[in-house]
């Protein structure tokens, strides 16, 4: 597929590709087959994935095209890392590590969505487990001298709920960047009785289409 540079940011590896289809494709200098320069507009090939583009060269004109910038010069660290990918698991383990403090930038739909079905099982299959060990730490009998159920089998689930708190405030405030609305906006998320109102219309709230000033498109989305 054909397709034109839209963006590269050197220090953090990643850019992205407008392909002749009208969707936006994320790629790293890794998915380069030869040293090129990444400048804007420059017209290339590549190979199409889940949102990524991979074996990505320079089309035919673009090499002959004369140019006065020199290639950039890539870190080996920078080299090493894999392209990113677009899956619903990819998305919240990214969300979970790499961008749990990340209150720049954009997050489509399809991340917050990720998130909150991992976020949801995780909080499901973790009360389980704390009955379950419960029960098993107390018994099973149901007669009224029994100990009451105590504590110490949801101390799994105290965990992953902390933890995901400053991933999900972030999340929030880049799917707010996404809709051109400000960060602040988050916080009705956290109103008393319309707080899960305010979650759900995030996650459906439209993506600002071109660029604006938290950054480009997220990858993946159609233009």
């Amino acid at each position: 597929m054909r397709g034109t540079v839209f963006h590269y940011d050197e220090g953090q590896d990643y850019g992205y590709i407008n392909g002749t289809d009208g969707k936006r494709y994320i790629f790293s200098r890794i998915d380069f087959s030869l040293e090129l320069p990444l400048g804007r507009g420059t017209l290339v090939e590549f190979q199409p994935g889940d949102g990524t583009a991979h074996n990505i060269v320079a089309t035919a004109s673009a090499a002959s095209s004369p140019t006065t910038s020199q290639p950039r010069q890539t870190s080996r660290s920078a080299r090493s890392r894999p392209a990113y990918s677009t899956g619903l698991w990819a998305y919240f383990w990214r969300a979970v590590i790499a961008d749990y403090g990340n209150f720049t930038g954009r997050s489509r739909r399809k991340e917050f969505w990720a998130f909150w079905l991992f976020y949801t099982l995780g909080v499901l299959a973790l009360f389980g487990f704390g009955i379950l060990v419960e029960l098993a730490i107390n018994g099973f009998e149901t007669n009224a001298d029994r100990t009451p159920m105590g504590f110490i089998g949801f101390i799994p689930l105290l965990v992953f709920f902390s933890g995901l708190i400053l991933p999900c405030i972030a999340l929030l405030v880049r799917r707010a960047h996404d809709a051109g609305l400000s960060g602040w906006f988050a916080l009705l998320c956290f109103i008393p009785l319309i707080g899960g109102i305010a979650v759900l219309v995030f996650g459906l709230m439209p993506p600002q289409l071109g660029e604006n000033p938290w950054g480009p498109v997220p990858a993946g989305v159609r233009v």
